[in-house]
């Protein structure tokens, strides 16, 4: 049964659907994928996720949801064999973005994507999608990535499908490529994701946000970025002032735009870290001379304004650095639905 459900408007979401689909999240977070699923109408049957901080943050804004605090590799998913409809497996990504140490399956962040493979076949799905940076698609020459996918089509369960995705073509005010492993007990296929919404630049994003706490600089980043335009970086500032900054780094080559970057108005934001401040992927404010506040960050994820996370500044910038735009996980939610 096709969905017939009434699209996104302006900042209210639609609908419930008839006939609610089931669906576990293995790494919750924040709750950027379960908040846009529940959104589209999908019931969630499990929210898990190690961090307990990110688990407050889902029963803060989600009291009726099934929020447990434990991680995939020790919790016992075998009374949902065969009762879910979709799992959803956004693993941490940092073992192989191009901004973490890219260990890949060789530590834990990585192995928890084994992991979470281990429990699609055990749980058995009718559906499962990874989340993941683009840099799996490239780890250790395309090894890891063709190893992933020789896992999950193993003894012929599963029809897989994988692309790679940039929320911007979404609706979703920002920069952030992602790849997106599906699977299905029977043959389908599902790209394209239909797109719900125009292309929104900054400016939309933080049209009337709210005032809220963030990160802040020290008075001499604060007055270097005052020398940096809209979309500029280090490169803007005098000579003498890029070696007294960089230092050493000065003559490296490459994979520098990040350092001393502000972000742009007219143009959707970067891909939004863990963290504004950090020297190699900061994301200065278009106009002041800090960081995106928390407010912000939330913003640009496409969080609801009157969604509250718990935890410090530091844990609040990593679950919204971390989850899944809730305005895209609704548009693949709804797509979804089709598949009923």
């Amino acid at each position: 049964m096709r969905c017939k459900c009434r699209v996104y408007t302006g900042l209210k979401w639609c609908f419930q659907h008839k006939e609610q689909i089931t669906f576990i999240d293995l790494f919750s977070g924040g709750g950027g994928f379960s908040q846009g699923f529940i959104r589209a109408g999908l019931k969630p049957l499990l929210c898990l996720d190690r961090d307990i901080f990110a688990c407050n943050t889902l029963k803060k804004n989600h009291p009726n949801v099934p929020v447990v605090h434990s991680s995939v590799e020790t919790y016992n998913f075998s009374p949902f064999k065969n009762r879910v409809d979709i799992l959803l497996a956004g693993a941490p990504c940092q073992s192989f973005s191009f901004a973490g140490l890219k260990k890949g399956l060789h530590d834990h962040n990585g192995s928890a994507l084994l992991s979470s493979i281990e429990v699609i076949f055990s749980v058995q799905p009718k559906i499962f999608i990874i989340e993941n940076v683009k840099g799996l698609l490239t780890h250790a020459g395309g090894a890891t990535f063709k190893y992933i996918l020789g896992l999950l089509s193993k003894n012929n369960l599963y029809s897989v499908e994988y692309k790679l995705i940039n929320m911007v073509d979404y609706g979703i005010p920002q920069k952030r490529e992602r790849v997106l492993i599906v699977g299905f007990l029977k043959k389908k296929n599902f790209f394209p994701i239909p797109i719900l919404f125009q292309k929104q630049l900054l400016g939309d994003a933080l049209k009337s946000v709210a005032v809220s706490k963030g990160a802040q600089y020290s008075v001499t980043k604060q007055s270097l970025f005052k020398l940096i335009p809209q979309g500029g970086c280090w490169i803007n500032l005098p000579l003498e002032l890029q070696k007294a900054y960089l230092g050493n780094s000065f003559l490296s080559k490459g994979g520098k735009r990040g350092i001393l970057r502000r972000l742009s108005m007219t143009e959707p934001a970067l891909t939004l870290l863990c963290s504004p401040s950090q020297k190699q992927t900061e994301r200065c404010h278009p106009i002041e001379n800090r960081p995106l506040s928390i407010s912000e960050y939330a913003r640009i994820q496409t969080f609801p304004d009157n969604y509250t996370f718990c935890g410090s500044v530091f844990s609040q910038y990593q679950q919204i650095g971390n989850a899944v735009p809730c305005l895209f996980a609704y548009q693949l939610g709804v797509h979804l639905l089709g598949f009923f």
